[in-house]
């Protein structure tokens, strides 16, 4: 048809990213408070959790169900503006490197969300970091604006940059086969590239499981160097970077200790980024119209 709308060639815009990715973030956030609380060497029993479901019932028993949303407000401050860079970027470096050419061109989509990963994240570590901070058992902080002086003062901004490279490295993997299995499972469900919900939804969940599932133990690293001043012990208060948080995960729990909360880490990506692409590829619709 001569009027239909060039899905494939419809521009970047900021908006699509600020929109998609507060959505993304904001909805999963129970299960995501779940995950890190899972993924941290807690000293009080009351912390230990055997699964997501035995996590729900002891937070909801012992602390109430809105501590579950603790941290959500460092989320949606930083989500919208990384997420309008996260996906300006991949737009901008997919058409740069020739992605529109046509046909399978899954190294260009790898090398676009790659560079995309490394824009944003320096924008939402610190975001994150504070994030953490106050989903952990018992956390002190209680705004998000006190939790960064409060960092800031007691460890200085090296805190809200340590996990930075660790982030990276879990990143540019998670993100590149994020896009490329989204890119591959589109094209096959919906080869001629219109508005179609259930695709999107489709390729958003499996992209996300899957890129979810092979990085978890660069989150536990993560996670562990986050949190690492809120713990009294002092072997964790030490850790520097990613192979002393390895080294330390490896001597306390061994292989299990890199799946460390995993379930809800893949729960929360497939539902997340579903919503996520969905949302992203309707406002770009929309926008267009």
């Amino acid at each position: 048809m001569a009027d239909e709308v060039d899905y494939e060639a419809l521009p970047s815009n900021a908006g699509l990213g600020v929109s998609a990715g507060i959505t993304e973030h904001a909805v999963m956030f129970p299960i995501d408070s779940i995950k890190t609380r899972m993924q941290v060497f807690a000293t009080s029993p009351a912390a230990v959790y055997t699964g997501i479901g035995n996590a729900f019932t002891r937070i909801s028993s012992t602390e109430g169900m809105r501590v579950l949303w603790r941290g959500v407000s460092s989320v949606i401050l930083g989500a919208g503006p990384a997420h309008a860079v996260h996906f300006g970027t991949y737009e901008f470096v997919k058409d740069f490197a020739g992605g529109r050419a046509g046909g399978n061109q899954p190294l260009t989509t790898a090398m676009a969300g790659a560079a995309a990963t490394i824009a944003s994240d320096a924008l939402m570590n610190p975001f994150d970091v504070i994030k953490q901070r106050m989903q952990v058992h018992q956390s002190e902080f209680r705004s998000v604006f006190t939790a960064m002086r409060v960092v800031y003062r007691n460890e200085g901004l090296a805190a809200f940059y340590v996990s930075y490279p660790t982030t990276l490295t879990m990143s540019v993997p998670f993100t590149a086969v994020q896009f490329t299995v989204y890119e591959q499972v589109k094209r096959l469900l919906n080869p001629r590239g219109e508005y179609s919900p259930s695709s999107h939804v489709i390729a958003g969940a499996l992209a996300g499981g899957v890129a979810a599932g092979v990085t978890t133990p660069l989150d536990v690293a993560k996670t562990l160097l986050q949190t690492r001043g809120t713990s009294q012990d002092s072997e964790l208060r030490r850790v520097r970077g990613m192979w002393d948080a390895f080294g330390i995960i490896w001597t306390r729990d061994g292989m299990k200790g890199f799946f460390r909360g995993m379930s809800p880490r893949v729960l929360t990506h497939m539902p997340s980024n579903a919503l996520c692409w969905l949302s992203y590829e309707f406002f770009k619709v929309a926008i267009r119209e």
